[in-house]
């Protein structure tokens, strides 16, 4: 006799997300709400699946309450949008690598004495 598959492993792990938990969209309204907590209850009864429930529970907990709720919106973790790389390319500015010779003088010059003008401390007096 094998085991039935347990009903936990039916609702996958959706983290504390509360509107994922109770399958509704984050514009939802209250109605939409309990009737999706009542449709979870259904599917995952306290009395076979007591660990859903607890979730399914917690989850409407924090939904029902309008502050609960706002405080719930505002920890919804997000995924961060990636940039498209049309849109990098596009801000990225455009490299010019010719090599010019006044660039080669004024690397020159940052690199030696060249545009020095004054080397009177160089001419120090000599003591015997």
């Amino acid at each position: 006799m094998t085991d039935p598959k347990p009903r936990e492993a039916e609702l996958p792990d959706k983290g504390l997300d509360p509107y994922v938990v109770l399958g509704v969209n984050t514009d939802a309204s209250d109605d939409q709400i309990k009737s999706a907590y009542f449709a979870q209850v259904r599917a995952h009864p306290p009395e076979t699946d007591p660990q859903a429930f607890k979730r399914i529970r917690a989850a409407y907990d924090r939904l029902r309450d309008p502050q609960k709720r706002r405080e719930a919106d505002m920890f919804r973790v997000q995924a961060w949008p990636e940039p498209s790389l049309k849109a990098v390319l596009a801000a990225a500015p455009a490299l010019d690598l010719t090599v010019r010779a006044e660039d080669v003088i004024r690397a020159a010059r940052a690199q030696t004495d060249l545009g020095r003008r004054d080397f009177r401390e160089d001419y120090r007096e000599v003591k015997w």
